[in-house]
């Protein structure tokens, strides 16, 4: 599925696009860069020169979200929006409808390129331009590879005087270049309440478990799971979850229990377990009083980075802002690459990537990039 409109490029005109020239303005030789450019020319450098087309695991970016407006920064204002001039502006977010719309595919063609075969992209939208931006993104990175549309809790409930329900969330859209992304499956700790539920039973040395059918769904004409055990057969369509070898041994350790009908069904011990999966609804609310407009919650992005990149992984944020997807790469032992085009932004990354732990860095580790004039 394609949406079409007026100024739509074709990849071949967007993949030629100029590019920006970069100079080192202080810094060593490191993999970490901090950039301060139009994105679109850094990123078409990134490919052109730096040969970094291929290499890159992970992408988060919070782009603009076509509110026509200006994000001031200073303290206590640093949330806002205003039209004034006479305010501290940190960036403007005023391309609306299909002008945004292609502002945003440009730059996703590109961050396409630039990603490893087992990369992934993670993009924060919100409810009122998001679902256009998924069709865009279906096409650039392929419906196939949609991962998720993920809920965002951003804060608490306000009581806005308008006809219509509140608005507490955002939008993550995450999708892979491949079948076969980094995946690290995040996990979250079981709670008293998922304790009581789901492990309801204890065995005789304390220990809290629940069981599950031995069988699983699926014929196997061939193989010893669709053969005998102990006198029966898995159910028709299914088979037995472990070959009939493992299962003997299971009931010698006590790992089964057999119901009074002579059912038998595999015990799961809780504090065998490391957590529940991590579902697609998450409550990471941003600073109340943030250094930058729009600025991000840091365990938002520690999770996304544990989740979906390794130790070394390259990770690339083109709208760093100020600098929560770099801090958060650092501090997990990530290469980064963080690009923005406000001054300000770049001002307020620095400023907090300094105070991270300075036994982080090694002194080749900054590479202060900015786009020639």
């Amino acid at each position: 599925m394609l949406i079409n409109y007026a100024n739509k490029k074709s990849e071949n005109e967007i993949l030629n696009s100029q590019k920006a020239e970069l100079k080192i303005v202080s810094g060593g030789k490191g993999k970490n860069k901090l950039i301060q450019g139009d994105n679109l020319a850094v990123l078409k450098s990134l490919i052109s020169d730096y040969d970094l087309a291929g290499k890159i695991d992970l992408i988060y970016i919070d782009p603009p979200f076509a509110t026509n407006g200006h994000f001031m920064i200073g303290e206590e204002r640093a949330n806002t929006i205003s039209s004034s001039n006479t305010d501290q502006i940190a960036y403007s977010d005023t391309l609306l409808g299909a002008d945004f719309l292609e502002f945003l595919r440009e730059r996703l063609i590109l961050l396409r390129e630039l990603m490893s075969e087992k990369g992934s992209i993670y993009l924060h939208i919100d409810y009122k331009i998001g679902h256009y931006v998924k069709i865009i993104m279906d096409e650039v990175f392929g419906i196939k590879n949609f991962k998720n549309d993920i809920t965002r809790i951003k804060c608490n409930p306000k009581n806005f005087h308008r006809k219509a329900y509140g608005n507490i969330k955002d939008l993550i859209l995450f999708y892979s270049k491949s079948e076969n992304p980094i995946w690290n499956n995040p996990k979250l700790p079981f709670s008293d309440e998922d304790t009581d539920r789901l492990f309801k039973k204890t065995d005789k040395d304390g220990r809290k478990y629940t069981t599950i059918p031995l069988h699983a769904p699926g014929e196997t004409s061939n193989g010893n799971t669709g053969k005998e055990w102990r006198g029966s057969r898995p159910p028709k369509g299914r088979h037995w979850r472990s070959d009939p070898a493992i299962l003997e041994e299971w009931d010698k350790q006590g790992l089964i229990e057999w119901s009074k009908n002579g059912v038998p069904r595999k015990k799961i011990f809780i504090d065998e377990r490391d957590g529940k999966k991590m579902q697609d609804i998450w409550e990471f609310k941003d600073p109340q009083y943030p250094s930058y407009p729009t600025e991000k919650n840091l365990d938002l992005l520690k999770l996304i980075i544990n989740a979906s990149s390794e130790d070394q992984s390259l990770v690339l944020d083109c709208f760093c802002g100020s600098g929560t997807t770099l801090i958060a790469a650092q501090e997990l032992g990530r290469n980064w690459i963080g690009i923005d085009q406000s001054e300000q932004a770049i001002k307020v990354a620095q400023k907090r990537l300094s105070k991270v732990s300075p036994n982080l860095f090694s002194k080749a580790d900054y590479d202060f990039l900015i786009q020639k004039n």
